[in-house]
């Protein structure tokens, strides 16, 4: 095993540390929070293969992580729920730009039946993923599609590579990014929100952004400052951090015909208000919603 719970034997094509913590942590919310979850995902875990004692990492104590692995299943629930709700009116087709490990194919076949996915991802990992799916029996059906992408080197070209694998931008799509925009460079995000806004009228795109520190709870901030250091020593730093007004000129600038800020803390009051254990998701992380 790596340090950060890939299987060794996968070499530098492992995905990277935050694709395999998001995957823990969407398990840990089943394992360790009490029902009702927001997100019932231990498929990530399998696919991670992080050995038996990953629940003892450092990164997955129970208690110091529970508002990190909150907002976690909270974006997911609520990329999914859009997801649902655009098929419902039709839409045929869901891109996940820098998918990971994310496991709607596998976890929602209702809904995934309806639409074609395109996980987008970095070359090594998608491969490594692909190879995982069919090892445990998923295997890759021919409405899942993994196109590989190297998001800062390709500047426009992914929406060419996505075409090439099936993606038709004629008809309208859902896209979602999440927990990817911090990663990249601010030109490389912008460059993504023009690509996606020239998609066909009625697609939507859900994008998750950073906070800067003064625009998140003190409370927050020392998690934020942890966060960004094992960001820094794993060798991902976060390089961009938004305002809500920048994210949303930034959508405005790109083409998009309208915008929407939806603040981390309205996932509480969705997908949390009822429950007796205290459980929320942290600040610092808001969501994107716009439409062409």
């Amino acid at each position: 095993m790596t340090a950060d719970g890939a299987p060794a034997d996968a070499g530098s094509a492992a995905p990277d540390n935050t694709a395999v913590r998001c995957a823990l942590w969407r398990a840990m919310h089943v394992r360790a929070d009490p029902p009702p979850h927001v997100l019932e995902d231990e498929i990530g875990l399998r696919i991670a293969d992080p050995g038996p004692d990953w629940r003892a990492r450092p990164d997955m104590d129970p208690q110091a992580t529970r508002g990190f692995r909150a907002s976690v299943v909270a974006r997911a629930r609520f990329i999914e729920d859009l997801v649902t709700e655009q098929a419902g009116r039709g839409v045929g087709q869901y891109v996940l730009l820098g998918a990971g490990l994310d496991t709607f194919a596998q976890r929602a076949p209702q809904t995934a039946s309806r639409l074609h996915v395109f996980e987008v991802d970095q070359p090594g990992p998608q491969e490594w993923k692909r190879r995982r799916l069919i090892e445990l029996g998923y295997g890759v059906p021919d409405r899942l599609h993994l196109v590989p992408v190297d998001f800062e080197a390709s500047g426009g070209i992914w929406r060419d590579q996505l075409t090439a694998a099936g993606f038709d931008p004629g008809r309208p799509a859902v896209v979602a990014s999440s927990g990817v925009t911090m990663y990249l460079s601010k030109e490389a995000t912008a460059a993504t929100l023009r690509q996606i806004a020239r998609l066909a009228p009625g697609s939507t795109l859900a994008m998750t952004f950073l906070l800067p520190e003064d625009l998140v709870a003190e409370s927050d901030r020392p998690g934020l400052d942890a966060s960004k250091a094992g960001a820094r020593a794993a060798g991902t730093p976060f390089l961009s951090f938004y305002t809500p007004e920048e994210m949303l000129s930034l959508a405005h600038e790109s083409g998009f015909t309208a915008a929407h800020h939806v603040p981390g803390t309205s996932l509480t009051d969705r997908y949390f208000a009822d429950r007796t254990d205290g459980l929320r998701p942290s600040s610092g992380e808001d969501l994107l919603v716009a439409r062409t």
